[in-house]
Order: C-alpha cells, then sequence, then structure tokens
C-alpha cells in the first residue's frame, strides 16, 4: 500500500501538467473589446444665453441639492438612498448581479466530491423455523426465528473524485467578461435609479411649494375680493352708483360675492394639488403618507447657477450613459462565448477510493485510483451554433444602437431644459411687469369704485386679470425650478463614472487564480 501511495504523485503530475499547462497558454476567443464611437457635438445649441456659473460654484462641493440651499430639501432627499423602496429593488438587483459574477467563476475550479459508505454483511444458512431456503441473505426466514450461524462482515468505502472543465478556448472567462460588465452595468442603473427617485422627489417638492405659493396668492386675493365686495354691496344697499348710471344692482353684488366664492374654490382645489404632492414625497421617502408633514413655505424666488459641463464630459457624467456603454461589453464578452462553442470542450475526471473493515482511509486495506480526460465537439446540431453566434453579435450591435440612442436622448434633454430654463426665465419677467402693471390698475380702480366714480365691472375685469397674470408668473417660476431639476438630473447630478466598481473589483473573489493571455 505504501508503493502505491508512494508513486501516486509522480503520476498524478505527469497526468495533470501538461493540460494545466496547455490551460494557462490558451487564448481566449472572440473579439476584444473596444467601445463604439457615440456622436458628441462639439458645444450646446442652447449654451447661448445661459449664465455659466462662476469656476468656484462649478467645483463639485457634496449633493447636487445643496444647491437650493433648502434644508428641508436636503433632508428629504438623503432618505431616498436609504429607504427609497425602488431603490432596494435595484439595490438587490446588483447584489444578484455580483452573485452572477461568482457563479460563472466557479467554473474556473475543479469540482471535488466525496462518498463514505458503509455496509455490514452477513452471508450463511437460513435456519429459520418457517421453514425458509438456504441462501446468502442479510434478512431472517419469514415467521420463522434466525437460530442458524453465518459470517459477518463490515466494510468501509470513502472515495474522494474529482472533475474539471478546462477552461482551454476562454469560454468561461469571456462568461466572466461578461457578467462582470453586466455587474457594472447594474451598479450603473442602481446610481440611475437614485438619480431619478431624487429628481422626483425634488420635482414633487418644488409643485408642493408652488401649491403653497398659490395658496397663499389666493389667500390675499380672497381678502381683497372681500373687501370690494362690502363695497360694492354697501353701495347696492344704499342704492347709490356712478353719476349717469343706474347705480349699483344686485346683479352687481352677487357677482362680487360670486368672485369672492371662486377664489375659495381655487384655494381648495390647490390644497388637494398640495396634498398629494405630499403624499409622493412620503411614498419616495419610503413613508406611510399618515406618518410625513411638510409645513408651508412659499417658493423662493430664483433658481441657483447650475454648473454645465461641457458636451464630451456629459458622457461621463450620465449614469445611464455608462449603464449602455457597460452593456456593450457585455454583449461583446457573450460573442466569444458563443465562439468557444464550436471548440471541443475537455474534462479531466479523478477518483481515489479505499475499502476495508476499518473506517479511517489511510488504514484500509485496497486503494483504486482513477484518472481520465476526454474531449467533445458537436459535429453536426443542425446549425444551432452558427445561430446562437448570429444572435450574440446581433445582440451586441442591438446594443451598439442602444448606446448611441441614450447619447442622443442625454444630449436632446440636456438642450431641452437650457431651452426651457432660458425662454421661462424670459417670460417670468414679462408676466411679472404685467402683474406689477395691472396691480396699478387695480388700485387705481379700487379707489375709484369707492368713490362711486366707476362700475364695479371694470374693477372685476382688472382683479380677475390679475390674478390670471400673477399665477402666470408663478408658474413660470415653477416651471423654472423643475426645468433646473430635471436640467441637473440631465446632467447626470454629482454622478461620474469613478464611483463604477472596476472589474478587478468585482473579480476579486478569484484574483488568486492565473489569467489567461487575451487573442
Amino acid at each position: 500500500m505504501r508503493r502505491v501511495g508512494f508513486l501516486r504523485a509522480p503520476a498524478l503530475a505527469a497526468f495533470w501538467s501538461p493540460i494545466v499547462a496547455l490551460a494557462l497558454a490558451a487564448c481566449a476567443v472572440g473579439p476584444d473589446y473596444k467601445p463604439a464611437a457615440a456622436p458628441v457635438p462639439t458645444k450646446f445649441k442652447e449654451l447661448k444665453g445661459w449664465k455659466l456659473a462662476t469656476p468656484s460654484d462649478a467645483l463639485n462641493r457634496g449633493d447636487w441639492w445643496s444647491l437650493y440651499r433648502d434644508a428641508k430639501l436636503d433632508s428629504l432627499l438623503r432618505q431616498v438612498e436609504v429607504s427609497n423602496q425602488t431603490v432596494a429593488i435595484q439595490a438587490a438587483a446588483y447584489e444578484q448581479a455580483r452573485a452572477v459574477i461568482r457563479e460563472a467563476q466557479a467554473a474556473l475550479f475543479p469540482t471535488l466530491t466525496a462518498n463514505y459508505n458503509y455496509t455490514r454483511t452477513r452471508t450463511g444458512p437460513n435456519a429459520g423455523t418457517g421453514g425458509g431456503a438456504s441462501g446468502l441473505s442479510g434478512l431472517s426466514g419469514v415467521g420463522g426465528t434466525n437460530n442458524g450461524h453465518g459470517i459477518y462482515t463490515t466494510s468501509f468505502v470513502p472515495q474522494v473524485a474529482a472533475s474539471w472543465d478546462v477552461d482551454i478556448w476562454g469560454k468561461v472567462r469571456r462568461q466572466i467578461e461578461a457578467n462582470t460588465s453586466a455587474g457594472q452595468a447594474s451598479k450603473a442603473d442602481l446610481d440611475n435609479v437614485k438619480l431619478s427617485q431624487q429628481a422626483l422627489l425634488a420635482t414633487a417638492y418644488f409643485n408642493l411649494r408652488a401649491a403653497d405659493s398659490l395658496r397663499a396668492l389666493l389667500s390675499r386675493t380672497i381678502v381683497e375680493y372681500k373687501k370690494t365686495y362690502d363695497v360694492v354691496n354697501n353701495q347696492y344697499k344704499a342704492g347709490y352708483g356712478p353719476s349717469g348710471s343706474a347705480g349699483v344692482t344686485q346683479g352687481d353684488a352677487a357677482a362680487a360675492l360670486a368672485q369672492v366664492l371662486t377664489a375659495q374654490g381655487q384655494y381648495l382645489s390647490a390644497g388637494v394639488a398640495r396634498a398629494q404632492y405630499e403624499h409622493a414625497i412620503a411614498m419616495l421617502v419610503g413613508r406611510p403618507p399618515a406618518e410625513l408633514s411638510i409645513g408651508p413655505i412659499e417658493l423662493t424666488r430664483g433658481i441657483p447657477k447650475i454648473p454645465v459641463t461641457v458636451p464630451s464630459t456629459l458622457l461621463e457624467r450620465r449614469p445611464d450613459i455608462a449603464e449602455a456603454e457597460r452593456t456593450m461589453q457585455q454583449q461583446n464578452a457573450l460573442i466569444g462565448v458563443a465562439e468557444a462553442a464550436f471548440y471541443p470542450d475537455i474534462s479531466l475526471s479523478g477518483m481515489l477510493e479505499w475499502a476495508g473493515k476499518n473506517p479511517l482511509p489511510f488504514s484500509v486495506a485496497n486503494e483504486v485510483w482513477s484518472l481520465g480526460a476526454a474531449a467533445s465537439e458537436p459535429i453536426f446540431n443542425g446549425g444551432l451554433l452558427s445561430a446562437e453566434l448570429d444572435a450574440a453579435r446581433a445582440g451586441y450591435w442591438q446594443s451598439v444602437a442602444s448606446y448611441r440612442q441614450t447619447v442622443l436622448t442625454a444630449f436632446q434633454g440636456v438642450e431641452d431644459e437650457l431651452a426651457a430654463i432660458r425662454l421661462y426665465g424670459q417670460q417670468l419677467a414679462v408676466d411679472e411687469k404685467a402683474a406689477k402693471e395691472e396691480r396699478i390698475a387695480v388700485d387705481v380702480y379700487e379707489r375709484q369704485l369707492a368713490a362711486g366714480t366707476i362700475a364695479y365691472t371694470t374693477v372685476a375685469t382688472a382683479q380677475l386679470t390679475l390674478l390670471g397674470d400673477e399665477e402666470a408668473a408663478l408658474t413660470a417660476r415653477q416651471n423654472l425650478f423643475l426645468a433646473s431639476v430635471l436640467l441637473i438630473e440631465d446632467l447626470g447630478g454629482t454622478w461620474d463614472t469613478t464611483l463604477l466598481p472596476t472589474q478587478k473589483e468585482l473579480e476579486q473573489s478569484f484574483s488568486l487564480l492565473p489569467k489567461l493571455p487575451t487573442q
């Protein structure tokens, strides 16, 4: 037995060495990845008229929402990454992608299995009273008692078996490359979901503040309308009006009261919208609406200066672009997986077994070992492999088109919001000037109405025009804030590609294995 054990190591070495050397010298079939070119303009079309932030403001000093200098917004947005359930779903998907990488890495290692068999055997005549036939049996005769004598033997058979599919053509490594790129894409997806959910919350927050501003405006308007109604109603009861007219009628008083009630209805309607925005914010921070209450504060006057990157930098600032680019590498590596299927699969197997009366492996009586190698290659499968390779190539070109479309969409989004900010800013200036002038007119008409020199309809028309101008200015200011949030989202917030884990980091669980050279 010692002799067999003594010869085992050289025999194993002689068998495995050439195959391991072949594996280490092997190449990975399939194309090596080179990023496809993307359409990148030299400048933004809408950047004219957009005032760039000063260089100090353009520095990244933390979370993108800090530009708004709103403590409540800051507090809410920080909760998105912690408790938003959409983010939690994508975080779990990223962990799943990392696990899939480890699944692919496992194929590089041999598979070891251990078995341990214990057998107790009796050999001898059957002496049961039931008259059962004699023979070799481990059971007593049916219906009788075994009074015979037999020979009892015990055997222990420990066994260790190994198998290894040698990755000669780099199929497994290409699969690891594909899964690693998919893991990076999943991480970019996670960051994109965070940014998207944060932008949704900021949008809901500024809509809520706009609703607060609208309710404050309507509240002031209701007070003013009530004063006008009091004047008109008192004049009606007194029975006088502007000279040369039929006086203030009951219709005038009713119209003035209706105007008050209409404004009150608008105030209540704005309250419904505000409640819904507050509920949306609660959902985005992962809390029931009953657990979140946000006090009313009017929308601030202006948006912050937002640093706009140069066009080429945008490719590194958007997580969705990074996700699309990583998907390209994944699809490129899958071409190598499909090409490797045309080459033979080489597998190694080995088994070492002991058999004897003692339970410990190295003190048993007999030893059996075997080593083997096998190779298989498809000869005919109806064009299956060719179809799979064509599908892999088509998947790659699909990912290229998707990447380019994502880039184009990103530039469109930036141009849209730059144009929106420029034009909404101009609209806000016009609407505020119109409201200012209409306020002067309303003040004059209200004094003339109190003096009884003009009809109520003139005042009512001016008041409605003023409210419309003030609401238009508020809407323009609200749209400016929403456009600024969308612009920050289109610019990728404070995100950049350095936030992605590297392939080495994702593959660190198999860093001790030798790397095969690529073609």
